[in-house]
């Protein structure tokens, strides 16, 4: 078995600046596969495989929202809860403009450009998350007060 390397992402740099412990785990990545086949992969629950979104209101601010997995994001309860009008993902070329990540390798952490974070809060509830790190085909798993402590996201109720 071949010894993988930790990819030298942005991400990987901020957890590594920010002393957070986590583990690799890479996997095959499959085009539209979503947290599914990440969680299928890994053997893990989908519910601890937390999807990275970046969505935008209607200025066109952008803003990075963290959602298990095996939930969909209620942009109508997010906007309310924010203040704002509405609230409706990034087409994938502005996404990617945003973050500097692709889409499908959108990792939270050392993105492009600063946003606000909204978590949805049963996320901190978890002991452990996996989470993208930067690259498709790479999660990390790490502790959910870690992704606290680095991010210090807003909390929101936005699941459904």
């Amino acid at each position: 078995m071949t010894k993988h390397k930790t990819p030298a992402t942005a991400a990987i740099r901020q957890l590594r600046q920010h002393q957070v412990d986590f583990s690799d785990h890479p996997y095959r990545y499959t085009a539209g596969g979503g947290t599914r086949v990440s969680a299928l992969e890994l053997g893990v629950d989908e519910h601890q495989v937390i999807k990275t979104l970046i969505m935008e209101d209607e200025n066109g601010n952008p803003l990075i929202v963290l959602m298990h997995g095996d939930r969909e994001v209620s942009t109508k309860a997010l906007a309310r809860h924010i203040g704002v009008k509405s609230i409706t993902p990034c087409k994938p070329a502005v996404a990617d403009r945003h973050s500097g990540y692709q889409v499908g390798g959108t990792s939270p952490f050392g993105t492009r450009k600063r946003m606000p974070v909204y978590c949805e809060e049963s996320i901190l509830a978890l002991q452990r998350i996996y989470i993208n790190g930067g690259r498709r085909g790479y999660l990390i798993c790490l502790a959910a007060d870690d992704l606290q402590r680095v991010l210090n996201p807003t909390l929101v109720s936005a699941a459904q």
